[in-house]
């Protein structure tokens, strides 16, 4: 015990102590230096952002994070077949199934186009699965054949197939 409290004596001198201040003045300012780096770093990434703020958003909303912006783009869309014209409504199938394949995309399904997706699905990720894949073949149609007429009953009864696949997957 003696022996430590030497030690500690020896580690205490006041001139040992002064002539490690200047150690401690630098060791000080590189821990400042890198605190800096650190703040810098994470201020410029996205990784502080989906480890805080997106689960913050989603605990006080009770809502995933994007819903609100999902939400509104489905409404857009869905006003397009408001208007007499067809070409209108060709537009709200194309970005609804683009909708759906960048949906699928976030979530992790594997596949180039959204035919490929809707392959690797199964009914437990979506219910509606067959009705969802001829929705995107009338989207295939309207893309593809210049000729294809689109009315607005079809056009409906094409955007409440993807619509029922959005709700399967709480996004709307």
């Amino acid at each position: 015990m003696e022996a430590l409290f030497e030690l500690l004596s020896l580690i205490n001198n006041p001139q040992i102590q002064s002539a490690l201040n200047p150690f401690r003045f630098a060791l000080g300012g590189l821990g400042l230096l890198m605190l800096a780096f650190v703040v810098l770093v994470l201020s410029r990434t996205m990784w502080l952002k989906f480890a805080i703020l997106f689960d913050l958003t989603e605990f006080l909303t009770y809502r995933p994070y994007g819903l609100r912006r999902m939400t509104k783009r489905w409404e857009k869309l869905m006003a397009r077949l408001e208007t007499a014209n067809e070409s209108e409504y060709k537009l709200a199938v194309i970005e609804a199934d683009g909708m759906l394949n960048e949906v699928l995309s976030r979530l992790g399904f594997q596949g180039e186009t959204l035919g490929d997706k809707l392959e690797g699905l199964t009914a437990a990720v979506v219910p509606n699965l067959q009705a969802v894949a001829q929705a995107h073949q009338v989207r295939d149609n309207v893309a593809h054949d210049p000729d294809y007429r689109l009315s607005l009953d079809m056009a409906k009864k094409t955007l409440s197939e993807y619509e029922t696949a959005f709700r399967n997957l709480d996004l709307i």
